[in-house]
């Protein structure tokens, strides 16, 4: 993986310049090409729109714009732009914020506090596992569902649609 590592551009947005400071140098010891940080939602969009960004790591809770809102106007962008994998650091790890990231379209999440093995496991997942994104009405981001069933010819996925069904 280290070979094609050089070719990424990675934004690492992040309040805490320690936490930035430790995700930068993980990834530039894993032979990552080229770093840019912020210390802000709103001066990481503008990073964004500056600079060629192929993964994006994003704190949860940030002065000026957070997390949340980083992922909700990043997946609101130009057809390229809002294609850019993001992984939300946070340590706050309950299921009402992995929810409403998830429902923003995050594609991964990375608990503080962070090893370095960690924040390359997540970034292999979202460059060597891509989920497809939807573009329904109401949400764009990567597909929620992190299992496909190839053999599943239904239209519903979820156990509970089958409780109280009875097969013959």
């Amino acid at each position: 993986m280290t070979e094609g590592l050089r070719a990424l551009s990675i934004l690492v947005v992040d309040d805490n310049e320690q936490m930035r400071t430790i995700i930068g140098t993980v990834l530039s010891a894993a032979g990552v090409g080229r770093l840019y940080y912020a210390a802000d939602g709103r001066t990481g969009l503008d990073s964004l729109a500056r600079y060629d960004i192929d993964v994006a790591y994003v704190d949860y809770e940030m002065p000026v714009m957070n997390g949340l809102d980083f992922i909700a106007r990043t997946r609101a962008l130009g057809p390229e732009t809002r294609l850019t994998p993001i992984i939300m650091l946070t340590g706050h790890s309950d299921m009402m914020r992995l929810s409403a990231a998830r429902d923003r379209g995050v594609n991964e999440f990375l608990a503080k506090p962070v090893t370095a093995r960690n924040i390359l496991l997540r970034l292999e997942a979202v460059i060597m596992r891509p989920r497809p994104y939807i573009d329904a009405p109401d949400f764009f981001g990567p597909d929620r569902r992190r299992r496909q069933a190839p053999d599943y010819r239904g239209p519903r996925r979820r156990a509970a649609d089958n409780e109280g069904v009875l097969e013959l």
